[in-house]
This record gives structure tokens, sequence and C-alpha cells, in this order.
């Protein structure tokens, strides 16, 4: 096996409210013949990555949790049979590590729905030896060479590291629904998804607004490039904008009626809701007038992710992040959970090759 470093979430370490990570030694596998060993530079935080920390401080499970699912960083070793690589090479790694490839969805490059599950990057399954996967809050990840990505030349890889998740996430519906030149795009929130959706939509062409509760928001959306500012809490701008977007990217993460979104798509738009993952609130009506539709998607899969690195390439697009040592993970789950981000965090994981770089539970 190999060692390496990371934050991990120990049983009883932290509370739901209050989730810490302690560093902790790591294990991982020796190199299969299709895998890369990757140096973790840069990982960015993701809301999911707060969610498991708190679920394991609620429910104190076994398994190891390391998290981590957008990380770019550098190849330092390869196995026998790998093409693609080389050691030196900057990748990029997203939140899957492996699928079937043999399923239908898999076929057609959607290995992110794979008919037996993705394995995730952390808190996976392997589908070899049965082990838990560990993210990338960590110096070093390994990986097949499928799932690993060259970082076009160009893009900062810290703030690239987003791209991998919250990036993608945003892609994948906004080119499924045909952005472009004539289309109207609103983005409800403008966080971490939120703020990539709306420089893709403008990069692509489509009139593009922003639909946020904080009135104060509207320069940032100005300065992302939105045309058009909508203060959700103002039933007077809902109203006056009813029936106005073609495509409406719902990146919310908190539960809501999707009732007033759906009100502001045209004729035979979509409503894609991105944002909250679990139950929703919906009266068919706001889908019967108007032959509105509601989708959905989740993550991304090589060849949509790939498609999406070389556009962010060609026009320049990276997330507007924060960047924090990884010693500083605690503070960094702490504020996003209370939404003191603009617009995603991303760890320096260099700071894991001193041995006395400690976070602030560490004992």
């Amino acid at each position: 096996m190999r060692t390496t470093v990371g934050w991990q979430a120990e049983p009883g370490n932290g509370t739901a409210t209050t989730p810490a990570l302690r560093r902790a030694p790591l294990e991982r596998r020796d190199l299969r013949p299709d895998d890369l060993a990757v140096r973790v530079d840069y990982c960015g935080v993701c809301h999911t990555d707060l969610h498991a920390v708190r679920t394991r401080a609620a429910d104190g499970g076994e398994a190891p949790l390391v998290p981590g699912h957008e990380f770019t960083g550098v190849v330092t070793g390869t196995g026998a049979a790998v093409t693609r690589f080389r050691a030196g090479d900057p990748v990029a790694v997203g939140n899957i590590v492996d699928s079937c490839g043999a399923c239908a969805m898999c076929e057609k490059g959607q290995e992110n729905f794979c008919h037996t599950f993705p394995t995730l990057t952390y808190g996976g399954t392997d589908r070899v030896d049965g082990s838990t996967t560990l993210g990338g809050y960590s110096r070093e990840y390994v990986l097949g060479e499928r799932f690993a990505y060259a970082l076009p030349a160009g893009l900062d890889p810290a703030a690239a590291a987003p791209l991998l998740c919250a990036g993608i996430t945003v892609w994948e519906p906004l080119r499924a629904l045909g952005t472009g030149p004539g289309t109207r795009v609103a983005v409800a929130g403008l966080g971490g998804l939120g703020h990539l959706a709306v420089k893709f939509a403008v990069a692509l062409g489509a009139d593009t607004s922003v639909i946020s509760r904080s009135p104060d928001k509207a320069e940032d959306a100005r300065r992302l490039g939105a045309r058009g500012f909508l203060v959700s809490t103002d039933p007077g701008q809902l109203a006056a904008a009813r029936d106005r977007f073609d495509i409406l990217v719902d990146t919310v993460s908190a539960p809501h009626d999707l009732g007033a979104y759906l009100r502001l798509v045209a004729l035979d738009g979509t409503l894609s809701h991105l944002g909250h993952l679990g139950p929703v609130t919906l009266d068919t009506l706001d889908l019967l007038i108007g032959r509105k539709k509601l989708s959905s998607a989740g993550s991304g899969g090589r060849k949509g992710t790939a498609e999406m690195l070389a556009f962010c390439a060609a026009h320049g697009i990276t997330a507007d992040i924060e960047l924090l040592p990884s010693a500083r993970v605690n503070e960094a789950l702490d504020r996003l959970s209370r939404g003191d981000v603009r617009h995603r965090f991303v760890l320096d994981l260099s700071d894991l090759d001193r041995p006395g770089a400690q976070g602030p539970t560490d004992g």
C-alpha cells in the first residue's frame, strides 16, 4: 500500500452543526496497470462535502470519510498499461472515478448515470477490492486513468478545480437544453454552481439573467456578464418577468417551492432543477399552463467533462474562488454552512507536506 496524509472525519469528532476534520495518515492502493498516482494540489469545497461531514458527525459511521471530489494536481506515477498520461502531466479529477463501462449510459458517455451506480471519488466502493474510496482532501489520490482529465494549459489549477463538480453539473444541462444565441436563460442562485452557470450561459451566447434573494448581488451578476437581475422576494419583479425565460437553471440548495420559478419559464421552456436534492413542492398546473418542462441533471460523463474543459480553456472560464491552506478546512466548512463564501472555497493541499501543519481540532 501507498501512504499519504489528508483530512478525515472521525466518529465523535465535531457535531452535526459544527463538523470537524482531523489530519490523519491515509492508505492508497498500489498502482494497478491502468492507474495514475496524482499529487493533489487544489481541491474545491462542495456543499456535498459539508453534508457528508455533518452526516458522519451525526451517525458516527464506521467507514473512513475523507471528503473532496473536485481537484487538480500532477501525475506522479503510472501503471504499466497507462497510455494517456505520464509523470508531470497536470490533471483534473471530478466526483466519479469508475463505472461499469458496459451499460447503455456508460456506452453513451454518461458514466454519471451508470446503471450499476458509478464509483464516487469518496464514500464509494471500489469495484475491484471493495474498499471505501477516500477523497481529495489529501496529498495523493490513486485512480484509473479513464476518469482523469488533462488540465488544459492556461487554466489556473486552483480556480479550475471547481469546474470538475460545480462546473460540469451546470454545463451538461445547459448544453442538453440548447443554450446559445437567441435563448433567454435565467440562473437562480449565485453560489458555486450558479456563478459558473452564468459564465457558461454568457459564453454560449445566451441572453442571461440572475435571480437572487439578495439585491446586493446585482453588481456581481453584472460583473459575471448577466444582463438582467430579479429579486426573488419581490412579487412585482416576478410578475413582470412571467413567461420570460426559455431555460431557468435552479441552483438553490435549500428546499423551496418550484412554482415561482416555473411561472417565469416561457412557453415550452424548461426549469432545470439542480441545487436541492430531495423532495420538491410542485403544483402540476404550473407545468400545464405553458407546456412547461421540469428537468434535472447530476454531475457529468467523461465526454461532457472533456468538452467542458476545452470550452473553459477557449473562453478563459474558471471559478471565482477563495483559496485557503488546507489546515483551515474546518473554517471553510463552517463558513460554507453560513453562506460566507463568494463563490467557491478551494483548499491548497501543499501544506500537508509540512509535518507540523495542524488543523485547529488536532490534539
